[in-house]
């Protein structure tokens, strides 16, 4: 290595760049460690000197998407697979549409303008990428027809920035778990089920939840089969629904309305917040009274058994028969069964099993009996028999939603 001494004058500064470039027209593959070695000291001195005696003014992003289009001859055409379109090009260039994540991560893959050229280091922060997500991959125009999102930004140009709120908002990175995009034995899922979809239905939920001020801290052990019982009961209420988000709220428990997203095929999940509150999410994607109580009793039963932290969580479609899987759905099983009894105690349902005399007159009576809706009876024979024709009038529907889309 030759003799390497400070740069401290303009000539200095002349004679180190010379020999920089002269070291850098050789062959990278054949030039000796200490000569690899010699570049690289250059160069550093050569930044420290010129970071103090030629600092580079701070350059708008679109003067430097313009140097580089006259620098390497890109042309508008060329733009317009990384900004979107002729028209997005144009109001971009113009200065009267902002880059967006997705834009400014394109211009970097295609034409290797550096990120840090392209943002307001005063104003944005580009963040790392996750190998493990795509952000184009969530159902992010759904969620802004859903009113899943605070902010009104076109979904299709800020997918990555709308997530990353929503994501901030349901407790951070840690409510990304990369474990809910896979599919599970563990999970009560629908093998057309796509994950991001589902995973952005969760998020809102884990959101909505932290956003709630509940009267009173969750006390593990609390729900138990009489709670499940008491919650049961008010189904008989006209407004039974509102008066069972109620009572789980003064117990410490959030119930989370959040539609149906497309491709989720969901009822229901029972998850934790970062903050500890036990949060039911349900859809109402059939928007019946039978339904909606056997699915709030199955994952308040998830929340009083199975929910130990943060990590955990259910998503249910119930519409799958948990009988024809396998021994990884037990907590599935036992769910059904608490809910189940929760209903209709066994007792009274082995009584009532005759399904040779099964009219309307005795679901009405056995209704009576156990306290509860009509709809839960007739909806546990027909789920039971299969027997799907019968009874739809006894069901309640279009009785549940209702009341909660004028809470939400």
């Amino acid at each position: 290595m030759s003799q390497i001494k400070p740069i401290n004058t303009k000539e200095d500064h002349k004679r180190v760049k010379n020999r920089i470039a002269q070291l850098m027209d050789m062959d990278e593959a054949e030039m000796p460690q200490h000569l690899s070695d010699e570049l690289s000291v250059l160069i550093v001195l050569l930044k420290s000197y010129e970071a103090i005696h030629y600092p580079v003014p701070e350059v708008e992003p679109i003067s430097m998407i313009e140097f580089y289009m006259e620098q390497f001859g890109v042309n508008r055409s060329d733009l317009v697979p990384c900004i979107g379109s002729k028209k997005k090009v144009s109001q971009v260039l113009a200065g009267t549409r902002p880059l967006t994540l997705k834009m400014i991560r394109a211009l970097e893959e295609r034409l290797n303008i550096p990120t840090e050229m392209l943002v307001d280091s005063t104003k944005h922060n580009i963040p790392d990428r996750d190998p493990n997500i795509d952000w184009d991959k969530f159902p992010v125009s759904d969620l802004a027809k859903s009113n899943f999102l605070r902010d009104r930004r076109d979904p299709e140009d800020h997918s990555e920035e709308l997530m990353r709120e929503l994501v901030n908002d349901a407790g951070g990175q840690e409510a990304i778990d990369p474990a809910l995009f896979r599919k599970s034995d563990s999970v009560r899922q629908n093998s057309k089920m796509d994950t991001y979809a589902l995973k952005a239905w969760c998020l809102y939920v884990l959101a909505e939840a932290r956003c709630l001020e509940l009267e009173n801290k969750y006390k593990r052990g609390i729900v138990d089969e009489d709670f499940l019982r008491t919650v049961a009961q008010l189904s008989t209420q006209s407004d039974g629904p509102l008066k069972a988000r109620d009572y789980l709220h003064r117990n410490g428990i959030a119930l989370i309305y959040a539609p149906h997203l497309p491709k989720t095929y969901l009822d229901g999940a029972a998850m934790i917040t970062k903050e500890g509150v036990p949060t039911i999410g349900m859809t109402i994607r059939y928007d019946r009274i039978d339904n909606f109580w056997f699915c709030l009793l199955h994952e308040l039963a998830h929340v009083g058994w199975h929910l130990k932290d943060a990590k955990d969580y259910f998503v249910d479609d119930l519409s799958l028969n948990n009988s024809e899987y396998s021994e990884d759905w037990a907590k599935e099983r036992e769910a059904d069964t608490l809910a189940q009894n929760a209903l209709i105690p066994e007792h009274l349902w082995v009584r009532f099993k005759d399904w040779s005399s099964v009219s309307a007159d005795k679901i009405m009576s056995l209704a009576n009996e156990a306290e509860v809706h009509p709809a839960a009876v007739a909806g546990r024979y027909r789920w039971e028999t299969r027997n799907f024709r019968k009874f739809k009038e006894l069901l309640g529907n279009n009785q549940v939603r209702k009341h909660l889309e004028r809470s939400r």
